[in-house]
């Protein structure tokens, strides 16, 4: 191979590593949320108003999937409530059963109960597991004795772990903002604006809150395929210092925003969706609070406004209706 040869096989290779540098450089700089850009990623809904991701995994590992210190801390305090007691009454069950089968001739004081041996062998296990021990009833033998003495081991890991679990619940800051149910496009100072409404429905201060917006919309590329594509909406005010009262949180539709010139028609095909995260300080526990909602295309109403949500003073306070925050007028947009 000449030196002329070698030359021009070198100059293509430079070519072609600043055309695949534009392309990595192009990719860096798209923005991209984690749900992707392909269509079948994101033809419904990206989060579910409860805030958790519209996403199912398959052919998880068990203990992945069962994932049980996260959902006992997170469900609610009546599903909680309802796994501690059938957890409690299938342990003593289990127990109960297993001193049946032994017989209950080891167990002193059961001639004298008005039950079954069943419930007289259940009730023991209550007594033991809580470690409780009335005195009524007593295990006789090595093996009943050593039944029990398992039994009220298992008894103190097991409450050990349910206050634990209760101390976590009520030590876990959760932010209970209440969004309103639509966003709004409204008239807006000079022109117009997207719109929504949040406040805190506890009486616990939140400081430093902080939201972001992104717009999320399937759009056509040049060689006709359909993505995703996410943007950033430009707020009026991203943070606060402090949220005591009702927060409307304000995108204006200027030439520069994504949603410049869009009708109802194109926001609809492009299945588009709004995806808000907010951050803040609970002054309480002093910790960092996040939480996530979306509205859908098909929750956001043209030509409205929300009607004020304060009531005036009264004894020289301040006073906002929660029930107002889905209120609004239809008005016609600049």
């Amino acid at each position: 191979m000449n030196k002329q040869t070698t030359t021009s096989a070198n100059a293509d290779k430079l070519n072609l590593g600043g055309r695949s540098s534009e392309l990595v450089e192009q990719e860096g700089n798209r923005q991209d949320l984690g749900f992707g850009t392909k269509p079948e990623a994101s033809a419904s809904r990206l989060l579910n108003k409860n805030g958790s991701f519209n996403v199912r995994h398959i052919n998880q590992g068990f203990w992945n999937r069962m994932n049980i210190y996260p959902r006992l801390i997170t469900m609610s305090w009546l599903h909680f409530l309802v796994w501690i007691f059938a957890a409690y009454m299938v342990a003593n069950t289990i127990f109960a059963l297993i001193y049946v089968w032994v017989g209950t001739e080891n167990m002193m004081g059961a001639e004298n109960t008005q039950v079954s041996a069943f419930w007289s062998s259940f009730f023991f296990s209550a007594q033991t597991l809580t470690t409780v021990g009335y005195g009524h009833l007593a295990p006789r033998g090595f093996l009943m004795s050593s039944i029990a003495a398992f039994e009220s081991m298992l008894g103190l890991l097991s409450f050990a772990l349910a206050t634990g679990l209760l101390y976590a619940r009520f030590s876990r800051p959760t932010p209970h903002i209440r969004f309103s149910n639509v966003a709004v496009f409204a008239p807006y100072l000079d022109v117009n604006g997207w719109m929504f409404r949040i406040i805190n429905e506890r009486s616990n201060q939140l400081i430093d809150v902080e939201i972001e917006v992104s717009y999320s919309r399937m759009v056509t590329r040049p060689d006709g395929s359909r993505a995703r594509q996410y943007s950033n909406l430009k707020l009026e005010r991203n943070k606060v210092a402090f949220f005591p009262n009702n927060w409307t949180i304000v995108h204006a539709i200027t030439p520069d925003s994504p949603m410049h010139d869009c009708t109802p028609e194109q926001m609809n095909d492009s299945d588009a969706e709004f995806l808000i995260l907010m951050r803040a300080i609970d002054d309480t526990f002093s910790q960092m609070v996040h939480l996530r909602y979306s509205y859908r295309f098909d929750e956001v109403v043209w030509g409205a406004k929300f009607r004020p949500m304060f009531n005036g003073d009264t004894r020289n306070m301040v006073t906002v209706d929660l029930n107002k925050l889905d209120e609004y007028d239809l008005v016609p947009l600049n």
